[in-house]
């Protein structure tokens, strides 16, 4: 079976029929942390919105998790994502639920049935990520970045090939962020591709490791 997660070659990327990025190859293989910076506008979102198939590729050949992109059919997207996990900057948990109902959800909306198994593996990526003891919570009886390890989780519920965190370090102070970047490099390490969007420079160098960059239509390696 191959290591390749994301496979791109001469990949245009298109919002509507504006060409955002052109000439895009790349390779990204299981278990590598990946940082994409760009200044806003550049198509760091549409880079990601490609992968997880909100923005169909209408130009080039790709393949995300086993799935080809070009003219991905819509019922297929579903699937594509549960190999997928996205996390945000703004953590978007459900507010009105406890952080275990949050998972609940998300497992039941992708088509787990069994009640035991759902509490199991609900309980399981909470603990994974050192939040066992936080399941009848509310969300705003969670610190900042306990909420984003509960976004984390919750990305993780599906057992993944791939994490897209998009900005998952914005809205946390230094040390906080320095938690979270050890939680991905932990997930990466344990065989998950990871790709951080981020324009934080300051972790980039506490946590080194291989960058692409979004910059005059072009992603660079």
């Amino acid at each position: 079976m191959s290591d390749t997660i994301i496979s791109l070659s001469d990949v245009r990327i298109f919002q509507d029929t504006n060409l955002i990025l052109y000439e895009v190859n790349i390779e990204i293989k299981k278990g590598e942390f990946i940082y994409l910076i760009g200044k806003t506008g550049s198509g760091k979102s549409s880079f990601l919105k490609t992968l997880y198939g909100e923005l169909s590729l209408k130009e080039g050949h790709g393949t995300v998790c086993g799935f080809e992109l070009f003219k991905l059919k819509r019922k297929n997207i579903p699937f594509l994502r549960r190999k997928i996990g996205i996390v945000f900057q703004d953590f978007q948990l459900l507010t009105d639920r406890s952080v275990e109902e949050n998972l609940f959800f998300v497992l039941k909306a992708t088509g787990w049935k069994d009640k035991a198994k759902i509490k199991h593996r609900a309980i399981e990526v909470l603990e994974s990520v050192g939040l066992g003891t936080k399941a009848y919570k509310m969300p705003h009886e969670l610190s900042g970045g306990e909420q984003q390890r509960i976004a984390i989780a919750r990305a993780l519920l599906n057992n993944p090939e791939l994490i897209l965190a998009d900005e998952p370090t914005g809205n946390l102070d230094p040390e906080t962020s320095e938690e979270i970047m050890k939680l991905l490099f932990k997930i990466s390490n344990e065989g998950k591709a990871v790709i951080m969007a981020t324009h934080d420079y300051s972790i980039m160098d506490k946590f080194p490791s291989r960058t692409m960059r979004c910059e005059a239509g072009k992603l660079i390696l």
